[in-house]
């Protein structure tokens, strides 16, 4: 199958696949600038970005702001020429002061999800910087549609569809998730192969159609094309074409490149992937109320068990965060896992994240997505 570049405005990737922002220091500036030195999208996760600063336990929004810059220069020089953006979330607390930050550096492209990114287009202001909502159903294309169109009069440059595959927070309610998981079997966990699987993975294929034909719509309105990108359990080359044959312009892989030589979390954290079993990857909730997908590890465990785990001070990651209720502290647990204190650890991952048997370079992994 050949697979044509992908292409918004002026930028294009001659391969079609966008590298997934993964937070907290799992995609820096390493793994993004790879992956558009090799040909996709490389994508930097603003989550918290400044963790490893000096600064950021007393100034954590300081240590965000100037880190972005850093890990944007650091991805630049290893990819002169290549295709650089942000995974930026609306939930994030100074959501708009990462967004400036983010164009200040020089990025291509913001993709933004967790949430809806209504007023993107205003941060954004006259900046070249290309935009990206994500979303989880035809509902919510359509509204940031009409919204960006009626106050704005504009359009998304790119839209990504993440589906209920996907890793990390995720963009359904847990009921959702178990509706897809219940009608679909073990879809949910990444096997297609019983009638009744097939029945649950043609549902929500036919909720990408759906934003599809909305986005043909908008297509039509403005006079140009707007690429759709499908993420969420995209894996391996058959899930690629399967992806393609949707109609979708390309895909946006993240699990995959967490075990990778370039990725720029610590090799513990890789080696989890390498170690979870099929039962291992879970459903859990954040501490925020958002449901997400992660290993299942002795921290877990005992935040299943009602444990409530001490934190450190409130770093003013996400807006509905009250740390006198919380359970736990995301920012903590995501921090352990960067740095490879897996134990200890919120181990974000996709649902075929245990699939993975081996560390490989990003260039094999790209191979092996699109070889014929």
């Amino acid at each position: 199958m050949d697979y044509k570049p992908l292409k918004t405005g002026n930028l294009t990737a001659k391969v079609p696949v966008i590298q997934g922002g993964m937070g907290i220091g799992i995609s820096l500036g390493n793994l993004a600038g790879t992956v558009a030195k090799v040909g996709g999208i490389g994508i930097i996760s603003a989550a918290q970005i400044g963790f490893k600063e000096a600064d950021f336990n007393q100034n954590p929004e300081k240590a965000n702001l100037r880190t972005i810059q850093k890990e944007y220069e650091k991805a630049r020089k290893i990819a002169p020429d290549g295709v650089i953006g942000f995974n930026i979330m609306v939930a994030m607390r100074h959501y708009e002061k990462y967004v400036e930050a983010a164009i200040q550096a020089g990025a291509d492209l913001i993709i933004s999800g967790a949430g809806l990114p209504m007023d993107l287009p205003k941060i954004a202001g006259a900046s070249q910087v290309k935009l990206a909502p994500i979303v989880s159903s035809e509902k919510s294309a359509r509204v940031i549609f009409r919204y960006w169109e009626k106050k704005y009069k504009r359009q998304p440059d790119l839209v990504v569809i993440e589906g209920p595959l996907a890793g990390g927070h995720l963009g359904f309610s847990v009921e959702e998730l178990e509706m897809y998981e219940a009608e679909c079997g073990n879809l949910c966990h990444g096997s297609v192969n019983s009638g009744s699987e097939n029945r649950g993975k043609k549902k929500y294929e036919d909720e990408v159609r759906k934003i599809l034909e909305t986005v043909k719509i908008y297509e039509e309105k403005c006079d140009h094309e707007i690429p759709v990108v499908l993420a969420g359990g995209i894996d391996d080359t058959s899930k690629v074409k399967e992806a393609f044959a949707l109609g979708v312009d390309g895909v946006q892989v993240a699990t995959r490149f967490v075990t990778t030589k370039e990725c720029d979390a610590d090799i513990r954290y890789k080696q989890a992937y390498l170690d979870a079993k099929k039962e291992d990857i879970v459903i859990v909730k954040s501490p925020v109320g958002m449901p997400g997908r992660a290993i299942l590890n002795t921290f877990q465990k005992k935040v299943r068990a009602g444990e409530k785990i001490p934190h450190s001070p409130c770093h003013g990651c996400l807006h509905k965060c009250n740390p006198a209720e919380i359970p736990y502290c995301i920012t903590d647990a995501l921090i352990h896992a960067a740095k490879g204190e897996v134990e200890d650890a919120l181990l974000f991952c996709g649902a075929n994240a245990y699939k993975a048997t081996k560390i490989e370079t990003v260039e094999e992994v790209i191979q092996d997505l699109f070889k014929a």
